[in-house]
């Protein structure tokens, strides 16, 4: 399949996207005044909550975890809260961070998951989009090298970062997360903590809280499976975070 892609200007993607960062761009972000939204997804040791097929690529990007008496591995996920149009859009869809926008921003319309394959079909851009320009996809392989590599580094940064997010998240109280394909946990810190967190670990990396994570899930049915796994699973309801459902109603 051979796939071509220009870029039309709509500003269709810089709206009500959050976009995921890396964390330096997290830290950028804030310091720009934005708001950065955590999103938690785990997966249990069993492999409870993930396809085997994507166990690879999921565990390279989480940080493994304790939850009650088993092994839990937990991704958590930088991203600008963007709710409407993206605060750096001026009046004519331009970006005004064009020359330092997010790696995600960069690499826009592929896709960063390796299970996940471009499909135009899913996309906001207009259908002139993929009439005219280069092309992006030959026989189902991405020509653009440059493009390769910066989705390459997007996932690096996925596998580099992951410790330090998880020391951030413990210093902001955050040890509640979904089960993979169920859902996420959304929290919106204080961007004044959030900041003063990531500068601190930075300075000087600590051992995240031996705390141990519980889930939050969408029914009993799936409650019932994580417990019988030996994981905790939370009953309160939620204080400080969101729970984001992807379960079909």
């Amino acid at each position: 399949m051979n796939t071509t892609f220009s870029c039309v200007g709509c500003g269709k993607c810089c709206n009500d996207h959050h976009v995921p960062l890396t964390l330096a761009e997290a830290r950028m972000w804030a310091a720009d005044g934005g708001q950065v939204i955590v999103l938690v997804e785990g997966f249990l040791g069993n492999g409870l909550g993930l396809p085997a097929q994507q166990r690879e690529h999921a565990e390279r990007r989480s940080v493994t975890v304790h939850s009650g008496s088993t092994e839990a591995h937990v991704a958590i996920t930088f991203a600008a809260y963007n709710v409407g149009p993206c605060r750096n859009l001026d009046e004519d869809n331009l970006c005004r961070i064009y020359d330092r926008r997010p790696l995600v921003c960069r690499i826009y319309p592929m896709e960063i998951n390796p299970h996940i394959p471009l499909n135009p079909a899913i996309k906001e851009c207009p259908p002139e989009s993929w009439e005219q320009g280069p092309e992006l996809i030959i026989g189902g392989e991405l020509v653009d090298q440059e493009l390769a590599q910066l989705i390459q580094r997007s996932r690096q940064a996925d596998r580099d970062d992951v410790h330090t997010k998880d020391m951030i998240c413990a210093l902001l109280g955050i040890r509640t997360t979904a089960l993979k394909g169920d859902g996420f946990t959304a929290y919106l810190p204080d961007m004044s903590a959030f900041a003063t967190v990531i500068d601190q670990v930075q300075r000087q990396p600590v051992a995240a809280a031996d705390s141990a994570w519980q889930f939050h899930v969408s029914g009993d049915d799936i409650a019932a499976q994580v417990t019988a796994a030996g994981a905790l699973v939370v009953t309160e309801v939620p204080v400080n975070y969101a729970f984001i459902s992807l379960r079909a109603a």
